[in-house]
C-alpha cells in the first residue's frame, strides 16, 4: 500500500450561539508514504493523527476535506477494499452474549460467499481458533457488563479473529494494546509478528509501547501536530534521530525517546539546538522533507503514481458477499440469542409486566355496572392504554447500545442496513411487544370482568399490541442516530405527555379550543383508548336495577344519567359506528408505518465514517 500527499481537514465550530464562527483546522498535512508485508506502526503522542491516517488508509474516514492518493500494488482501491481488509477497533466490538465460536461463524456467514459449503466455512473458523491459540474458550460466551466472560486478551484475539474470516492480506488495528496488560499486550503483538511473516500487511496505530513490543516492529511511521517527522525501516530510527543531534541514553526505550523528542521534553531537546517550546514537531517535519531518505522515497511513490491518473480517494458503496434474505436470517438468529442471552431486558420486562398486570386486576377486579363501573371501566383501559406506552420506552436501547457493532459491522461489508432494520424488528421489537399484550389481557381481563365474550376478550389483546407496536415504532423514530439514551428518553416522555393529555379521558376532547384540536390525531394513546372503549362500553347498560348490563332497556331514564355505554361513548366523542373501532386500528397501522419508515431512513442515513 501507498499513500501520497494526504491531506485532512476538518471545519470545527468555536463560540457560542450567535458568536460561532467556523474554523479550519488541518488533522493531517502532506503525509506520503509506504506500507509493505510486516509490521507497520504508526507512532505518536495523543492528538498526533495516527487514528485520522490509519482510518483513511483503511477508507473508513469522512471523505469530506480529505485529498491525496492511496494505490494498492500501483492501483486505485477497489470498491471492495472493506471486504478484503481487515479492521481492528480499539474497543472491543463483539457480541458479549455469544460464544467465541457463534461469534466467528456470524462473521464467516455474514462475510464468506454464498458458494462456499458450511464444511469449508468450519474448517476456516477451526483454523483460526488454534491460530489465535482460542481452544479453551471457544464455547465460553465473551461476557457482558452483567456476565462474566473471557479475559481481556482473548476478547482482543477474538476480534482478530473476526476479521481473520476473510484471510485479509491487509489488517488495520487501531491501538491494539488499550487496555491490556503489559504481559497480554506483548502476547498480541508477537502474534500479529507471526501474521506477518505470512505475507500480510499489519497496519497499526500505538501510543507508548514497550521495548518488547517495538523491536517486533519493520516499519515506524512517526506523526506530530498532523506532520510526518519519520517513516521507515523501524530500526533505522534511533540512526536517523542521531543524525540531528537526539541521542539516546543506554537502556532507555526508543519509543518513549521518540515521545520525549516529539513531545519537546527537556533532556531530550538538550542535545540539539531545537526549540524546545513547540516548535519542534515543525522543526522535525522539515528537517525529513529534507533527508536523503524522504527524497528517494518520495521519487518511488512518483513513478508509481504516475502510472495511474490522478484521483481522488474513490468511496464506492459496499458490495456484499450474501443476499439479503441470508443477511436477515442470520442477524435475527444472532439478535434473537442476544435478546434471550440478556435476562437482565427480557425476563425482566416479561415478570414486571405480570407482576403489574395482577395488581391492577386486583385493584379493578369485578367491575359493576353502574357509574362507579364506568369509571373503574375507563380507568382500566386508560392505565392500559398509558403502561403499553410507557413501557415501549425500553426499545429506546436497541439501536442505541448496538451502535457500534452497528456501524463497524455495516462498514466491514457483513450485511445491510435493510436486513439489519428487519431483523431488529423480526427478533426483538415483535417478540418484546407482542408479550406484554397477551399478558395484559389474559391476567386482567377476566379478573377486571370486562365484558364476558370471546370477540371483546380479542379485538382488546390485538389493541393493545397495536399500541405497543405504534409507541415502540414512535420511540425508534426519536432514538435512531442518537448517542446518548438519556437525550432520547426525554423527548419520548414528552411525546407521550402531550398524546396523554389528549387521549379524550384527562380533558374531554369536545371541549378544547380548536386551535389545539388537531394534536389528538397524533396521539397514539387516543387511537387505542378509543378503540377499547368502544369495544368495551358498546351494548353495556349501567342503569339501577339491571341484571346483566348488556342490551337492556333504561326503566327510569334521566338527563344527568349514563344508561348506556353508547351515551358515554357519545358524551367522550367518540365514533360509534361501525367504522369507528377500525378507523382507530388504520390509525395505528399508519403511524407504525411512518414512525418505523423514519426510524428506517434515519439509520440509512446516518453518518457512516468515523
Amino acid at each position: 500500500m501507498t499513500f501520497h500527499d494526504i491531506s485532512y481537514k476538518l471545519k470545527v465550530k468555536t463560540g457560542y450561539f450567535g458568536f460561532q464562527k467556523t474554523v479550519q483546522k488541518d488533522i493531517l498535512t502532506d503525509i506520503s508514504g509506504v506500507m509493505k508485508p510486516g509490521l507497520n506502526a504508526i507512532l505518536g503522542p495523543t492528538g498526533s493523527g495516527k487514528s485520522s491516517l490509519l482510518d483513511i488508509l483503511a477508507t473508513r474516514k469522512d471523505p469530506r476535506g480529505l485529498s491525496g492518493e492511496i494505490l494498492i500494488n500501483g492501483y486505485p482501491q477497489p470498491p471492495h477494499f472493506k471486504r478484503m481488509s481487515g479492521y481492528v477497533v480499539q474497543d472491543d466490538i463483539v457480541m458479549g452474549t455469544l460464544t467465541v465460536r457463534e461469534n466467528l461463524e456470524f462473521s464467516a456467514a455474514l462475510r464468506l460467499p454464498s458458494s462456499m459449503s458450511s464444511q469449508e466455512k468450519k474448517e476456516i473458523i477451526d483454523q483460526i481458533i488454534v491460530e489465535l491459540d482460542l481452544t479453551k474458550v471457544v464455547d465460553a460466551k465473551v461476557g457482558t457488563q452483567f456476565t462474566r466472560g473471557i479475559s481481556g486478551g482473548e476478547k482482543k484475539r477474538v476480534c482478530i479473529g473476526l476479521e481473520l474470516i476473510t484471510h485479509p492480506p491487509i489488517l488495520f488495528l487501531d491501538e491494539p494494546t488499550t487496555g491490556l496488560d503489559s504481559s497480554t499486550a506483548n502476547a498480541v503483538m508477537e502474534l500479529l509478528k507471526r501474521m506477518s511473516v505470512s505475507g500480510k500487511t499489519i497496519i497499526f496505530s500505538i501510543h507508548q509501547p514497550r521495548y518488547s513490543i517495538f523491536r517486533l516492529f519493520d516499519s515506524l511511521t512517526l506523526l506530530a501536530a498532523g506532520k510526518l517527522v519519520y517513516h521507515g525501516l523501524a530500526d533505522k530510527a534511533l540512526p536517523y534521530f542521531r543524525s540531528l543531534g537526539f541521542v539516546c541514553e543506554a537502556y532507555n526505550n526508543p519509543a518513549d525517546f521518540f515521545m520525549d523528542i516529539i513531545n519537546g521534553d527537556s533532556t531530550a531537546v538538550a542535545a540539539n539546538q531545537g526549540n524546545p517550546e513547540g516548535e519542534v514537531a515543525i522543526m522535525l517535519a522539515q528537517q525529513y522533507s529534507r533527508c536523503a531518505q524522504y527524497i528517494k522515497m518520495k521519487e518511488e511513490l512518483e513513478e508509481v503514481s504516475s502510472e495511474n491518473k490522478k484521483r481522488k480517494i474513490s468511496y464506492h458503496l459496499i458490495p456484499y458477499s450474501t443476499s439479503f434474505c441470508h443477511q436477515l436470517k442470520w442477524v435475527s438468529k444472532r439478535t434473537f440469542k442476544n435478546l434471550i442471552g440478556n435476562p437482565q431486558n427480557s425476563t425482566a420486562q416479561i415478570c414486571i409486566t405480570t407482576v403489574l398486570g395482577i395488581v391492577i386486576g386486583i385493584m379493578f377486579a369485578s367491575v359493576k355496572n353502574d357509574i362507579t363501573g364506568i369509571q373503574n371501566r375507563a380507568g382500566a383501559l386508560f392505565f392500559l392504554t398509558t403502561n403499553q406506552c410507557l413501557n415501549s420506552v425500553t426499545t429506546v436501547e436497541l439501536f442505541i447500545t448496538e451502535k457500534r457493532i452497528f456501524m463497524h459491522e455495516y462498514i466491514s461489508g457483513y450485511y445491510r442496513v435493510s436486513a439489519y432494520f428487519f431483523s431488529k424488528i423480526i427478533a426483538d421489537v415483535i417478540p418484546m411487544r407482542t408479550l406484554p399484550g397477551i399478558i395484559f389481557t389474559c391476567l386482567n381481563y377476566f379478573i377486571i370482568g370486562f365484558k364476558p365474550t370471546a370477540q371483546a376478550f380479542f379485538v382488546m389483546m390485538i389493541t393493545l399490541i397495536l399500541i405497543a407496536y405504534a409507541a415502540s415504532s414512535l420511540s425508534l423514530a426519536i432514538a435512531t442516530g442518537q448517542s446518548i439514551s438519556s437525550v432520547a428518553n426525554l423527548l419520548i416522555n414528552i411525546c407521550f405527555v402531550f398524546m396523554i393529555l389528549f387521549s379524550g379521558l384527562l380533558v374531554n376532547i369536545t371541549t378544547i379550543p380548536p386551535w389545539l384540536l388537531w394534536l389528538q390525531y397524533f396521539s397514539i394513546t387516543r387511537y387505542g383508548l378509543n378503540a377499547l372503549q368502544i369495544n368495551e362500553f358498546t351494548g353495556l347498560n349501567f342503569c339501577k336495577g339491571s341484571t346483566t348490563g348488556v342490551n337492556v332497556t333504561c326503566i327510569t331514564p334521566s338527563p344527568f344519567t349514563i344508561c348506556t355505554g353508547e351515551d358515554y361513548l357519545k358524551i367522550q366523542g367518540i365514533d360509534i359506528t361501525p367504522w369507528g373501532i377500525w378507523q382507530n386500528y388504520l390509525a395505528l397501522v399508519c403511524m407504525t408505518i411512518i414512525f418505523l419508515t423514519i426510524a428506517y431512513m434515519k439509520l440509512k442515513l446516518q453518518k457512516k465514517y468515523t
